[in-house]
């Protein structure tokens, strides 16, 4: 057999073996056409090229693939290998420090070994998209594998934070997860100096250290519905609730998380929950969204709403009016 073909069938082995959890050896040496000793010889092949395949004990043995000390090169059919491309594209202007520069040095590395049709395709769709999302709040990698690290093994973090005014304290905090919005990342914690749960923005922590305090898990609100709350909410002066008459869904198309939230209600309605410090901002803001709209609370939003209404008035004119 020729090296090319014995070349192939180690590639063939590894995508069964990335395929599913476990292969005995002879599902594996019937799906490659070879007998079991070649399967041995071809694992070990893998295995010399740092991939960690692990014998699985019991009746008839087999292989299964597992997490090893270095990363070796990984096996892409044709449509993983585009996905694979195009996601690295859209994180090259991510919001991780660093993450652009690894991820424009992992595309070099793959466009280098990709046939020519794929590269093709791949460029084809990044030529014809555009994206919308502004520049949001870097944050620094090291950050982000800290706390995971940290959620991950229950275990206390300390870091200093700067609130919206400035000021900068030490937090101590048992974290839970992190949510990413699109523009920015956030931290939902136990604070311990407070007794309470918190939302905490990665970008205005400094210094952020794991200690050897495990905490017991205590339960929790829904991570991601706790950070939407608390970032359409809690930083407003005023939170106003509107009723619609749209499908939740439509409104969700016009309104992002990081913005609002809305709630399902009766024949057709929805409520539509936002925050804001300008009242006449948020008026013209529900006007914007096109639909038939209810102003619930607070008061104040429905005196805007009037005065944003006359205003209107005055710039169509009396002949406008009328008709």
């Amino acid at each position: 057999m020729t090296v090319e073909a014995t070349t192939e069938r180690v590639l063939r082995l590894l995508g069964l073996l990335q395929r599913r959890p476990s292969w005995t050896a002879a599902e594996l040496a019937a799906e490659l056409g070879v007998t079991d000793r070649s399967v041995r010889r071809d694992v070990e092949r893998l295995r010399a090229l740092g991939y960690p395949v692990h014998a699985v004990p019991g009746a008839g043995g087999g292989y299964r693939l597992g997490a090893g000390t270095r990363l070796p090169p990984l096996l892409l059919d044709d449509a993983e290998a585009i996905a694979t491309a195009v996601s690295l594209r859209l994180a090259a202007g991510g919001t991780v420090a660093g993450a652009g520069e690894a991820a424009l040095r992992a595309l070099a590395k793959l466009d280098q070994v990709m046939p020519p049709r794929l590269r093709a395709e791949v460029r084809a769709v990044h030529g014809a998209t555009e994206t919308l999302v502004g520049p949001g709040a870097v944050v620094d990698a090291d950050v982000l594998v800290t706390l995971a690290r940290a959620c991950r093994d229950a275990l206390r973090v300390r870091f200093r934070y700067a609130a919206r005014g400035g000021d900068e304290r030490e937090r101590t905090v048992e974290p839970v997860r992190m949510v990413a919005t699109g523009r920015r990342w956030y931290l939902m914690a136990w604070d311990v100096d407070r007794d309470g749960w918190r939302t905490f923005r990665l970008d205005r922590m400094r210094e952020p250290a794991a200690t050897t305090w495990r905490f017991p898990a205590r339960e929790h609100p829904d991570p991601v519905d706790y950070v939407r709350r608390s970032v359409t909410e809690a930083p407003y002066r005023y939170l106003a609730r509107i009723r619609m008459r749209a499908r939740p869904a439509e409104v969700l198309e016009l309104i992002p998380p990081q913005v609002g939230r809305v709630e399902d209600d009766r024949d057709g309605w929805c409520v539509l929950v936002v925050g804001g410090d300008d009242l006449d901002w948020l008026a013209m803001r529900v006007v914007r969204l096109g639909f038939e709209a209810e102003v619930l609370e607070p008061p104040e939003l429905r005196e805007a709403a009037a005065r944003l209404a006359r205003r209107l008035a005055a710039m169509a004119g009396p002949d406008e009016i009328q008709h």
